[in-house]
């Protein structure tokens, strides 16, 4: 088959013909029929997670045909359409599987970066670590939701009921979870790289009540802020527009140092938290409710070869929404 593969951190991508191999137990052979490009890609490619597994095939937004399956593999058909996500696997015994917190699992596995992902013609995966994917959404759609709009979902539930909701970089996760948020009744406050016209429309397009630049004061204090920049300085920017009582969630795995700031942005309760990885709760959880909500996914489209293209968009922000390599 044909895949992009990772040979050397900050290499950039190689197209590679490699074996497509065979599924092992409880795992599935997927056709892919699409592989968003999530910025956690960007971070293994430009070497800011160390030690990814290498020789890699990227990629963690799969949606794919199934068209083979392992022993004991019977949670889906072949045939059928399934998503994976960044959590490919878990151990199952630790402290933190055994309460529910499997996103912190020590022995955890992640697709497209301790397992090869689905910047390829076909992938494996894990049935117990795979979902179905609403019917209601076409295969490019679909993608940005296994990984953008799962950490967003994960992200507004640490908001816990927050009505006054700032979104910090408003990219492929900030557009689905801002839609996620109207539809709960909350508003949204968008926050973009300073004179960005275009992001800030982009953000009024998808539900944000209003848009400006990053450094701006929103119309009125925050109850909750996430930052899906991988900014530092951000943080405590965020804080100081949170009211007492309110949190600053951090949702991307990256990010730059935060530089030092004054307890006083800290003080009155508000409280700083980050977002690691998820769990297949989430996952479950998220695909019901987009089963039931439409939520609107904008994506531009590349070829396989063109995923150094893709990446390379995303780097330097010019893309509205989330990149799809479609094989």
């Amino acid at each position: 088959m044909n895949a992009m593969r990772l040979h050397a951190p900050r290499g950039g991508l190689a197209p590679d013909t490699i074996a497509v191999a065979d599924p092992g137990p409880r795992q599935l052979l997927l056709k892919v029929r699409a592989c968003g490009v999530c910025r956690t890609d960007l971070h293994v490619v430009d070497g800011e997670l160390a030690r990814p597994k290498l020789p890699l095939v990227p990629g963690h937004e799969i949606v794919g045909e199934v068209i083979a399956r392992g022993a004991g593999a019977r949670r889906f058909r072949e045939g059928e359409r399934v998503g994976v996500p960044w959590l490919g696997g878990t151990c199952g015994s630790c402290e933190f599987c055994r309460t529910g917190r499997e996103n912190l699992c020590e022995k955890a596995r992640f697709t497209g970066y301790d397992l090869d992902g689905g910047y390829a013609q076909y992938a494996l995966a894990d049935e117990r670590f795979s979902f179905p994917i609403p019917e209601r959404y076409g295969d490019e759609e679909a993608a940005p939701l296994l990984c953008a709009g799962l950490i967003g979902y994960r992200s507004l539930a640490m908001a816990g009921e927050a009505r006054r909701l700032g979104i910090y970089g408003f990219g492929a996760a900030a557009h689905i979870v801002a839609q996620i948020a109207r539809h709960e009744g909350r508003g949204v406050f968008a926050f973009t790289r300073p004179g960005d016209a275009a992001a800030q429309e982009f953000a009024r397009r998808h539900g944000a009540d209003w848009a400006g630049d990053s450094g701006a004061a929103p119309p009125a204090p925050l109850d909750a802020a996430l930052l899906f920049a991988p900014v530092g300085a951000l943080v405590p920017e965020a804080l100081a527009r949170v009211r007492k009582g309110g949190i600053v969630v951090c949702g991307g795995i990256h990010m730059s140092d935060i530089p030092q700031f004054p307890y006083a942005l800290l003080w009155g309760e508000r409280r700083l938290q980050s977002v690691a990885n998820l769990t297949r709760a989430d996952g479950e959880q998220f695909m019901r409710l987009a089963a039931q909500v439409r939520l609107r996914t904008e994506t531009t489209s590349f070829a396989l070869k063109d995923a150094n293209k893709a990446l390379a968009a995303l780097r330097e922000g010019t893309l509205s929404g989330a990149a799809v390599l479609v094989p």
